[in-house]
């Protein structure tokens, strides 16, 4: 007997369809990376602003099936836009820009600690930088921030963000930001010793990254454990298994997002 809805049948990565939804002043959301819930108190055209009960400001870009409404799934759209939900996405998740050329480089700029850092936030959001002006550029490990970030002289039209890894209470990477004061610096991060950690481990095939020693050098031992050989091309084809923010940990995701709409905040 023939089963006509044979799940099987189904494409195997077809994106979910979730219903678009005006993003209208007023309107409460929850954004599903962060777990930050509030109304709408601010429509762009890239991001919406939600505040929660406390007064909190947060900016979420708009992406697919990126909010909760009523505990369920949307995807926000401007309201001109909603008619329009199947536009072609960016790996982020934003609508692409189409022929739109990509703006002058502004003078703003995002710090990533080293390449494979800067390689991820390229893979998944280069898209969006190029789409707003804004480079990325390599610190190549955080012992120089304070000398990197007064050359930079940060201020209201020239803003930097910083993104670091293994940012928890008592590491080297909280310390040497702490003394980092500037109104136009932005520090965020995940609690990820590297990078790697921050991709979710079901893209290889494993429900949880295996747990290195401290004393230890973490990417020589994670392939050791993983039985892939050298880092450098391990790296690669874990890069590559991550189509868009999806394959990404929310930590990630929030830090860099934040630290888009930061640079890019107009006085």
């Amino acid at each position: 007997m023939p089963y006509d809805d044979d799940i099987l049948n189904e494409p195997i990565h077809r994106r979910p369809n979730h219903p678009a939804v005006d993003a209208t002043i007023g309107l409460i959301v929850e954004d599903r990376a962060s777990g930050f819930c509030g109304d709408i108190v601010k429509v762009s055209i890239e991001a919406v602003t939600l505040r929660d009960r406390h007064g909190a400001h947060r900016h979420f870009r708009f992406k697919p099936g990126g909010f909760l409404l009523d505990g369920k799934p949307v995807t926000l759209v401007r309201a001109q836009q909603a008619t329009t939900a199947q536009t072609a996405l960016t790996a982020s998740g934003s609508i692409a820009s189409g022929s739109r050329k990509a703006q002058v480089a502004k003078a703003s700029r995002i710090l990533v600690e080293g390449v494979h850092d800067a390689e991820l936030v390229e893979h998944v959001w280069g898209d969006d930088l190029r789409d707003v002006g804004i480079v990325v550029e390599r610190l190549d490990g955080l012992d120089h921030v304070r000398e990197v970030v007064a050359e930079f002289a940060p201020g209201p039209t020239r803003r930097l963000g910083i993104l670091v890894d293994h940012l928890v209470a008592g590491s080297k990477e909280s310390r040497l930001v702490a003394t980092l004061s500037s109104p136009y610096v932005l520090v965020t991060g995940t609690p990820y010793i590297d990078i790697w950690e921050a991709v979710q481990p079901r893209v290889i095939g494993l429900d949880a990254w295996p747990v290195i020693p401290r004393g230890v050098d973490w990417k020589t031992e994670m392939c050791r454990r993983l039985g892939v050989g050298e880092p450098g091309a391990f790296w690669k084809q874990l890069r590559n298994r991550v189509d868009s923010y999806a394959d990404l940990r929310p930590e990630l995701v929030g830090a860099v997002e934040e630290l888009i709409d930061f640079v890019t905040m107009e006085e």
